[in-house]
Parts: structure tokens; sequence; C-alpha cells
């Protein structure tokens, strides 16, 4: 598993160092969270075919992507996990705040590989160790990665992150934690709903409470470097193409609010 983590690790940062050298390919570079890889890469598509303008995309952790964006220029737009990874930019003056909308909800949910015969009733105090049958509980980096900072909330809110904190296999994001499940490298993992929905490889064992975490919010803003053409890609996310894609691949699409 060790050798797996760096490999994934190497791909984050490439993807993300990276894009500065692919941005002056497109006419707009967006940052966006791994658990939006399939459908934004759909998105970009239906984009290109309406308007002849190309989107590239650049998918890691929202922690990877708020740090790139604060170390060197590259994106037009970031869409985060989470809301504290784009306040991190907000309160340094480096999103157009008047841009940033709350354009996605999504669920937590704990998975298995497809074969695997577990069965939990995700519940107060629920046997999560005892299910892990000396394995460990794959999750993205819980310290920084919103999926992981979502998962630690869950379980500690339901009373057993005490008996799983060490016995972890943390994940630069929520695609890597993903992997690990999908290819047996763990038997038990925590996603998103729609990263379970969009690998065959895996099921989902049980859905965590919507209240026993924080609000799962997916907002979107302009770079201050933005390009121009970059808000007609943030106002085509908020609108019923998009729309129809983001819950096809099961997303919760929200009103569209600003903070």
């Amino acid at each position: 598993m060790r050798q797996t983590f760096f490999a994934r690790l190497a791909v984050a940062v490439f993807l993300t160092i990276g894009a500065s050298s692919f941005a002056h390919a497109a006419d707009v570079t967006v940052f966006a969270a791994a658990s939006l890889n399939e459908a934004l890469t759909e998105i970009g598509k239906s984009w290109q075919q309406k308007t002849g303008h190309v989107a590239a995309f650049s998918f890691a952790a929202s922690s990877v992507l708020a740090r790139q964006i604060e170390s060197s220029k590259g994106a037009d737009l970031f869409m985060s996990a989470d809301s504290d990874w784009m306040d991190y930019l907000d309160n340094r003056g480096l999103i157009a705040h008047e841009t940033r909308k709350d354009l996605l909800g999504n669920h937590l949910v704990l998975i298995a590989p497809a074969d695997s015969k577990v069965s939990l009733s995700i519940a107060p105090h629920f046997d999560i160790a005892g299910a892990l049958n000396g394995g460990r509980l794959a999750i993205a980096d819980p310290a920084a990665v919103p999926a992981g900072k979502y998962g630690k909330a869950a379980l500690t809110s339901l009373g057993v992150w005490a008996a799983v904190a060490d016995r972890l296999a943390p994940a630069e994001n929520v695609r890597a934690a993903l992997a690990y499940v999908a290819h047996g490298e763990a038997p038990l993992g925590i996603v998103y709903t729609t990263d379970a929905m969009a690998e065959p490889k895996v099921r989902i064992v049980g859905t965590f409470p919507d209240n026993s975490h924080p609000p799962i919010v997916y907002p979107a803003a302009l770079t201050r470097e933005a390009k121009p053409l970059a808000k007609e890609f943030l106002d085509y996310l908020s609108g019923s193409e998009a729309h129809a894609i983001f819950q096809k691949r099961s997303f919760v699409v929200l009103a569209t609010r600003r903070p």
C-alpha cells in the first residue's frame, strides 16, 4: 500500500503543479475536487460542443489545489468539496468573492469491495472496527481533505472514531481512498455517494446520517486572476444542462446561493 500511496501522490502533484503548463492551451482552467472528475469532464465536453471553448481540469484534493492556487497562478476557477478551503483562499483575497456560489451537495457512504460479504448498519457505536477484521479503513486524510474531515466527524459523532483512529489507510484524496477499496487493499472505506456510484468494483454498505457530519457543500468561485471567459463557464455550471449531468452523477444540486 505504501508504494501505491506514493504513486498516487505523484499523480496528484503532477496534476496540480503541471496545471500551469496546459493552462495556455485551454480557454478556461478549472481546479476541482477529485470527486467531481466524471461530472465536470462531461460538462466540459458539453460546454465545448455548445460554445467551441475548451475547459481544462486539474483534479486533486481541495487542500492541495487551494495551496497550489495560493503559491502560483494558473487557475481561473476553483471548485472545492468544502467551504473551509474556499474560505482559506477567500480570506487571502485570492478568489473573486462576489462570484462565489454553493453549487452542490453530496452524501457520505461506507463502502466495501463489490464481492465482500460484510454487512453493517450505520448507527451509534456500530462495530466498524470488528468489520475491518484486522484490515484498515480507507479514508481521505482526515487532517486536511474534505472527505476525510467529514468522515472523521461522522465517526466521532457516532462514537466509533477512537476504535478506528489507529487503523486507517489515509489517502491523499477521496478517489485514492476509493481505489484502495476497489483494488482490495482495504476492506472498508469512506467516500462520497458519487464516488461509489462511479466505481463498479465497490458497493455501498451504508449511508452515514446527514446529521452526523457538517453539510457537504461544493462552493465554486473565480480566482482573482481569472480570464473573462471563466465567468461564462461558471454560469454554465449553474444552468440546466450542467444540473442534469450533476444529478445523473448522483450529486445534490443546490439552489444557487452565496455564502
